[in-house]
């Protein structure tokens, strides 16, 4: 198996199971991206370097006007897809084996959380890993300590309040938040 396969297998939504072909290949982009990630978290670089770092991370051209200040965390990066004008603040961990599409002009905060897998309930279920996307749409503004789960889509122009933990998908222009989170009203 290769990334390709691998990538096509994962948003095909399957799952992870440890000790199969595509959980070994997950896992050595894991370290890859462990590495790459402890060097870009490790010292002070400019943004063309900083971008350059996401392109090595995720494997995709990163467009000119992406902005991230590190540090920065992924446990795979292959399966991150990124927008133009994107701005990704300080600390946010993204787990993107399902699949993280960041749409154009979004915002997204300090300490940000987007999990796109889950672990089987059961205790001898729990080595089997369940992913599933998350889509933030264009001019999506997503507040500092924010969690997004797995198969999550934000819609075009939401807002994602600070804090709130994000079980279900968002609509279009509306401002949510709390545990779990819930809408308050139309943005703008």
């Amino acid at each position: 198996m290769n990334l390709e396969q691998l990538l096509q297998y994962l948003n095909s939504g399957n799952p992870l199971t440890c000790g199969t072909e595509a959980y070994a290949l997950m896992e050595h982009c894991t370290y890859e991206a462990m590495r790459l990630t402890a060097e870009l978290n490790s010292a002070y670089h400019t943004p063309d370097e900083v971008r350059d770092f996401m392109r090595r991370i995720t494997g995709r051209e990163i467009d000119a006007s992406f902005r991230l200040f590190p540090p920065f965390y992924t446990d795979f990066g292959k399966n991150i897809r990124l927008g133009k004008n994107v701005f990704i603040n300080a600390c946010c961990c993204f787990q993107d084996q399902g699949g993280i599409d960041v749409g154009d002009g979004a915002l997204i905060g300090h300490r940000v959380t987007l999990a796109t897998i889950n672990h089987g309930l059961s205790p001898d279920e729990r080595h089997i890993h369940h992913v599933a996307p998350i889509v933030i749409g264009e001019n999506v503004w997503i507040g500092s300590g924010a969690t997004l789960l797995p198969g999550v889509t934000v819609g075009d122009g939401a807002v994602v309040a600070a804090g709130a933990v994000v079980s279900k998908s968002v609509e279009a222009g509306s401002i949510v938040g709390g545990v779990p989170a819930r809408f308050i009203r139309r943005a703008g």
